[in-house]
């Protein structure tokens, strides 16, 4: 306060456009976080925009499982997610890959906000890639989940981002680390995540068996992804996978019409005439 500038006005009084006050910065904040509320809230104006405030349902089904014996040394981890992106009743997009490299031999399953999982996805890969400068070396899976756990955490009241970290590296073998909305981390054997997770847990406990093989993990992840798909309307499209071990990491697809059907997909009619 006792500053003075040779003119003789004191520095506190003097403006700085570029560096907005504390007072306005917290009005900006504070009508983002009304407008956000309103949004969440379906609250809005007038009747006739209340559907555009409305925030938007999202819905997908992310599968990861690690496979293999761990105590002979050959392990690997298979990740599987839909393709479907959908905004409410609308199918945006019907292509989509939710499956996204973030360093070697590691890769994030996406589900919840489209946005906010592709920002989180390039933030992490921008800090794996300069750790990676630095050690001279690509980072583990466990380093890389932490970083993803990290930035989910930091802004956990601004972002709708399931999300699963899974790949091979040398010092552990196949991992699976599952990064729910909040940023917590949890190792697991296999996760699930989306909207069409609720309708396969059940069938993922009484499927998995430990110590599986490849064609089996594959096998385990491509049903549950199906039957998601059959029950849950915001899931579909084709499924797209990845299997990573310590030979590299190989991409699988499965074209829309050659997925299973299941439940009310099945064409009934069709089943009686072929009998």
């Amino acid at each position: 306060v006792g500053w003075c500038r040779r003119d003789g006005t004191r520095v506190s009084e003097v403006h700085h456009p570029a560096r907005p006050s504390s007072q306005a910065l917290g009005d900006v904040r504070g009508r983002f976080a009304r407008t956000r509320q309103e949004r969440k809230e379906g609250r809005g104006r007038g009747r006739e925009g209340m559907a555009a405030r409305e925030a938007p349902e999202t819905g997908t089904t992310v599968v990861a499982v690690r496979y293999g014996d761990e105590t002979h040394g050959r392990t690997g981890v298979v990740l599987g997610a839909d393709s479907r992106v959908s905004t409410g009743t609308y199918v945006s997009n019907r292509a989509s890959n939710k499956i996204a490299r973030l360093a070697e031999g590691t890769y994030l399953l996406r589900s919840g906000s489209a946005a906010d999982t592709q920002a989180v996805g390039d933030v992490v890969r921008d800090a794996v890639e300069r750790l990676s400068w630095e050690m001279q070396e690509s980072p583990s899976v466990h380093v890389v989940s932490q970083i993803t756990a990290r930035v989910a955490y930091a802004n956990k009241d601004r972002l709708l981002a399931a999300m699963i970290v899974a790949g091979w590296d040398r010092r552990r073998g196949g991992q699976v680390h599952g990064v729910p909305i909040g940023g917590t981390v949890v190792n697991l054997p296999w996760s699930v995540d989306g909207s069409g997770s609720t309708y396969i847990y059940g069938h993922c406990d009484a499927t998995y068996r430990p110590g599986m093989d490849r064609e089996q993990a594959v096998a385990f992840v491509q049903e549950a992804l199906a039957l998601a798909m059959a029950r849950d309307g915001s899931s579909g499209g084709m499924i797209r996978m990845v299997v990573v071990d310590e030979d590299g990491a190989e991409e699988m697809d499965v074209r829309g019409d050659h997925v299973p059907l299941y439940h009310e997909e099945i064409d009934v009619e069709a089943v009686l005439a072929v009998r």
